[in-house]
């Protein structure tokens, strides 16, 4: 039996996506949205968060984080007074739809004023079933499912995992101690990575080895991590190829090298810990161009088990994939909103035989590019 797959996504209304020029993204495996800085690239990513705390019924604690509903709303309120969103995922028998509306409401607020889900099981002889949901409008009504099919989607949504590994200072989440009951999954911030890669090495070894070997090939000094709980917390340690057993701390790895860690962890995990879907934003950052090598190889390696979705303005990240794998985010100046656009190889095919995908981009054959 397959596993579900996101399909689709259609949004309406958020950030600098304009409600009557709804965006709609053909998900496959490797997803690359590949754009200036400006495009729209990170507000993708940021839906994804946003909807990552409906599921977790935190919405309107991530409004008030962010600040008022004139952040989410295509050039606030008054022009864009309500935003949408189609998310669509497919098995090997049915698909399921989840359908929902955020509106403007006083103190700044967005409240859910309406939501659907819509699924047709072929087992069922394919007839398609609609379902309005009815919340407290300050949450999603999927936090309490009352049913197998809203269990399903909840369950789902709550698998997409937005990562973001881009802050690597001496108080970066990912340099900090974190205790061993917080080791089951990878967090966002990678705040848990020393437990999370202590729980692979006592529990998925292989997995823990194929994360090291990427390390090594990146970090030449680096020989192995040194994880020993300490009053039931483990600090991130390592020691070097020299021959004395000094043990090092987080802080004498590099910004790059610290990032490059965090990614071959999430994406070189074992198939049994890893979400549904893996969101990055710039992932690239900070990475040498060999390691960048490497990213686009795990990226792959990750996509065999889960879906991926990476945003990026890096040219030698993409190189590692073909043309299918990308959606251009671009921003249309007239309307003033962004747009997306999937690529097609066979477009391409004759361009290609001559250049890579990174010179066509740099040449705006395939458009991107700052105007």
């Amino acid at each position: 039996m397959g596993r579900n797959r996101l399909t689709q996504i259609i949004i309406k209304g958020y950030r600098s996506i304009a409600f009557d020029r709804p965006i709609t993204l053909e998900i496959g495996d490797i997803n690359i949205l590949l754009g200036a800085n400006g495009a729209g690239k990170s507000n993708i990513i940021s839906f994804f968060k946003m909807l990552g705390y409906m599921m977790s019924g935190s919405l309107q604690r991530f409004i008030a984080e962010e600040g008022t509903n004139q952040k989410f709303l295509h050039y606030g309120p008054k022009k864009t007074p309500t935003l949408s969103a189609s998310i669509r995922f497919d098995g090997d028998d049915s698909y399921d739809i989840y359908r929902f509306s955020l509106t403007k409401a006083v103190g700044d607020r967005l409240i859910v004023s309406s939501e659907e889900i819509e699924w047709r099981d072929k087992r069922q002889g394919g007839k398609i079933f609609k379902r309005p949901l009815v919340s407290d409008y300050n949450e999603s009504a999927l936090i309490k499912p009352d049913n197998k099919a809203c269990k399903v989607v909840w369950r789902f949504l709550s698998g997409c995992k937005v990562y973001q590994f881009n802050d690597s200072s001496a108080t970066s989440p990912m340099r900090q101690a974190s205790t061993v009951e917080s080791a089951h999954y990878l967090q966002s911030s990678a705040n848990n990575l020393a437990s999370f890669l202590y729980y692979l090495k006592n529990n998925y070894p292989t997995s823990y080895e194929r994360i090291t070997d990427y390390v090594r090939n990146v970090v030449p000094q680096f020989k192995d991590f040194y994880l020993e709980p300490e009053r039931g917390y483990i600090s991130l340690k390592w020691m070097d190829t020299s021959t004395n057993d000094y043990v090092l701390s987080s802080d004498q790895f590099s910004d790059g090298s610290i990032r490059f860690i965090a990614l071959a962890t999430l994406l070189l995990q074992p198939e049994e810990t890893m979400p549904s879907v893996i969101i990055i934003d710039e992932p690239e950052l900070g990475l040498h161009p060999y390691a960048i090598d490497q990213l686009a190889e795990m990226i792959k390696d990750a996509s065999m088990h889960v879906q991926v979705i990476a945003a990026t303005q890096s040219p030698a990240l993409i190189d590692g994939f073909e043309p299918d794998d990308v959606t251009i985010i671009e921003r249309d100046e007239e309307r003033q909103c962004s747009v997306a656009r999937k690529l097609n190889a066979e477009d391409y095919k004759e361009w290609l035989e001559e250049y890579t995908l990174s010179e066509l981009w740099n040449k705006n054959v395939i458009g991107g590019r700052p105007v």
